[in-house]
């Protein structure tokens, strides 16, 4: 079991190499906004997958929760930067 959750964080990191690329190269603001939405989530799992892995799960999964929150409020603050912006433009 532990063999299968280790294939799977590194498949995991393999997929957040690929949102990198998105957030690094992305045309839009908003396609980096969501490359950066996707790689925290699945660093979500990651963090779970890395619990399990050295047997602290519940250590793991309290800063899983609190990096998701981290992830949702700052997608908020991004948005309602732009928002602004976008009223303040001639």
């Amino acid at each position: 079991m532990t063999t299968l959750v280790l294939y799977l964080a590194v498949l995991l990191a393999l997929l957040m190499a690929a949102s990198m690329y998105r957030l690094i190269k992305g045309p839009t603001i908003f396609d980096r906004m969501v490359a950066a939405g996707a790689m925290g989530t699945k660093s979500l799992l990651l963090l779970a997958f890395v619990g399990f892995l050295y047997g602290r799960t519940d250590v793991f999964v309290d800063l899983a929760i609190a990096y998701g929150l981290l992830n949702f409020i700052s997608a908020i603050v991004v948005a309602k930067y732009f928002e602004r912006r976008r009223e303040e433009a001639p």
